[in-house]
Formats: C-alpha cells, structure tokens, sequence
C-alpha cells in the first residue's frame, strides 16, 4: 500500500482550491473501465477487471460510492471487454443513488478516445469533470476535488503521488503548481543536476476540461499521455501531490497487496467507499 506525503517544493490540495461556497462545484465524473486488465489474468479472463473484488467489493464501486459522497451523481462510466457483464453487475446506478451513463466502446479506444466518445454521444456534458482510472485504489475524500476550478485557460488538474517501487522513475514534475514534462532519465541525452525537477507519479485521478480532447475525433484510439504533455508545454496543467493511501490494482500482486492492507490493517477505515 503507498502512504504518500507532500513534498516540500509541492503545494496541497486546499491551496488551489478555492473554498468559497459560491464557487461552481463540478457535478459529474467519468471512470475509465473499458481496459482487458491483461495483467490481471486469468482473474480478467472471465470477469471484466472493474468487477474484480478489492476488500469485499468490485473495485469499480469503490470510486462509484466515493463519488456520492463527494455529492457527485452523474456518472459516466466506459466499458468495452466483457461489457454486458459489467454492465449488468453496476446497472444504471439506482443501487447507488446515482446515475451512470455508460459508453460502449466497440473496441476500446483508450482514454482520450473513451473520453471524446463519451463526449461526442452526450454521455458526458460539455463541462469539467473527475477522471477516474478504473484500475487504482486510494482513500482520497474526493469532496475536495469537487470544489477545484480549472481557469479559463487551463484544460487539467492532476494528482500526484511519490513514487512507488513499480515506477521508480516517476511521471510528471511540479513546478510552482503546474505539472511538468521532461524525459526520463533514462531516455534523456543529457540531464544537468539543475534542470532537473522532482517527479511524480500520476495517481490516475484528475479534473479534466473537454478542451484537451477537443482535436480527438468520434471512435478515433487516443491516448490521454500525450495530450497531457503538449498541454503542461503550454502551462495549461495544474497539479498538487496527494496525501492519501494508493495502489494501481493493476497485477495479481497489487491485487493481493491491497486486499491484505483492507482485511489485515483496516487500511479502509476512512474510505468514504467501503462496504
């Protein structure tokens, strides 16, 4: 399980958001679900990897239950692998007391892809909105994120953790509030002391504006990654590092690691999703 504390040089999540009641508060979310979860084989064989059970529960109603609380009711949900099945476990979301919107996909058309989809058939509303992915845990209050505005010229808002073991070498830099690209070490020519950053690893939960996905065509197999980076090249990303429990659920080990840290040390105690 990744215990995560903000680093010195990041800001929390209370310092960009503004706290002013007045403030518009986003009103739907969209969780990515439409992955084979090959890693997971052969538990995905057979069952859609959103439906895999974390603590007593399928992973999916995890986020579903911590979107409630957070007052958060429209829910669009892709899917594609085994989608009958996921759809007809979670429905339309009355056992929840929320509304899920599903968007089928054919073939999965990754994130940017599912996300311009789910767009382009009014799925999901033309505004901000929580991006969930399907496959990571963490006991984020996700009230909070609710009550983040993106500025008029910014397209996302990112949540970072420390590393953990699996990605050593991190994802994305901060930089006074705005997320940063630059090469992994491994991959860069030449990298100075003094020009290197920080970085983070992306916890797969961030706000997003329909903008990012604007070039991204109906059906068309998108990736979010790089639409994310040329936006940061451009300072249109925020980000801030969370302080939370988090695990990608995306192999057989994690899966393992997860489900001992609920049953064996309470680790869902402060989940606004537990059972």
């Amino acid at each position: 399980m990744q215990h995560t504390q903000a680093a010195d040089n990041s800001v929390t999540q209370n310092d960009s958001i503004n706290q002013n009641d007045n403030t518009p508060r986003i009103t739907q979310a969209m969780i990515l679900a439409a992955g084979k979860g090959t890693r997971l084989r052969p538990l995905t064989l057979t069952t859609p990897k959103p439906l895999v059970a974390v603590g007593g529960q399928p992973l999916i109603v995890w986020h579903i239950k911590a979107l409630k609380a957070a007052g958060i009711t429209d829910i669009t949900i892709n899917s594609s692998w085994l989608s009958d099945k996921l759809i007809a476990a979670i429905g339309d979301g009355s056992d929840y007391g929320v509304n899920i919107y599903w968007s089928v996909e054919d073939e999965p058309l990754e994130t940017a892809g599912g996300i311009a989809q789910a767009l382009a058939t009014e799925k999901l509303k033309q505004a901000p909105f929580i991006l969930i992915n399907g496959d990571v845990w963490s006991d984020i209050d996700l009230a909070t994120l609710t009550q983040h505005q993106l500025q008029p010229d910014q397209q996302a808002h990112l949540l970072l953790i420390d590393n953990p073991a699996h990605n050593p070498e991190g994802d994305f830099g901060l930089d006074r509030g705005y997320a940063t690209f630059e090469p992994k070490a491994s991959e860069a020519l030449e990298q100075t002391q003094s020009t290197q950053l920080t970085k983070f690893t992306f916890a797969g939960i961030s706000v997003i504006a329909p903008s990012l996905v604007a070039e991204v065509a109906q059906g068309e197999v998108a990736a979010l990654a790089p639409l994310l980076k040329q936006a940061m090249s451009n300072r249109k990303v925020t980000a801030d590092v969370l302080q939370a429990q988090w695990v990608d659920v995306g192999t057989v080990e994690r899966l393992e690691q997860v489900n001992t840290s609920i049953e064996q040390q309470g680790a869902a105690e402060t989940h606004p999703g537990r059972p």
